[in-house]
């Protein structure tokens, strides 16, 4: 298995609950954008870019969701948990990388095969040694 390089990204107390931080990260040949979220404590890092349309995710709100419920009633939670792609309000789940989806609602599925990337944000591993942040690609 190839080693991933290790960046340092930013202080751990650069990142307390509930906040982000956007960095910029040689990988790949180039400099990318890495959106790094500590979640409820919870250090997660996803690349800047949304899968829909290629807008700067990692910029956009973060935020709860409305849950499923009864006709007419609004459920509302996951506070600090869902990030919202500010150009078209895609939400992902901040814990995971995936798009939100209600379980309830499906519409008949078919497999369908194209060129498309599944509609997750790209994630790297985060890791701390003292009290450094490092993001692994």
């Amino acid at each position: 298995m190839k080693s991933r390089a290790r960046h340092a990204v930013a202080q751990i107390n650069e990142l307390p609950p509930g906040a982000r931080l956007i960095a910029q990260v040689p990988a790949f040949g180039k400099t990318i954008e890495i959106g790094v979220f500590n979640v409820g404590g919870r250090l997660v890092a996803y690349r800047n870019i949304c899968p829909h349309a290629g807008a700067p995710v990692c910029v956009g709100k973060v935020c709860g969701t409305t849950l499923p419920g009864a006709v007419g009633e609004y459920v509302l939670a996951r506070e600090g948990e869902i990030l919202r792609c500010p150009w078209h309000g895609w939400e992902f789940d901040l814990l995971t990388g995936e798009h939100l989806v209600d379980e309830k609602m499906k519409l008949r599925a078919y497999d369908v095969q194209t060129g498309v990337p599944e509609e997750t944000l790209e994630s790297f591993a985060v890791e701390t040694e003292g009290e450094t942040v490092f993001v692994l690609i």
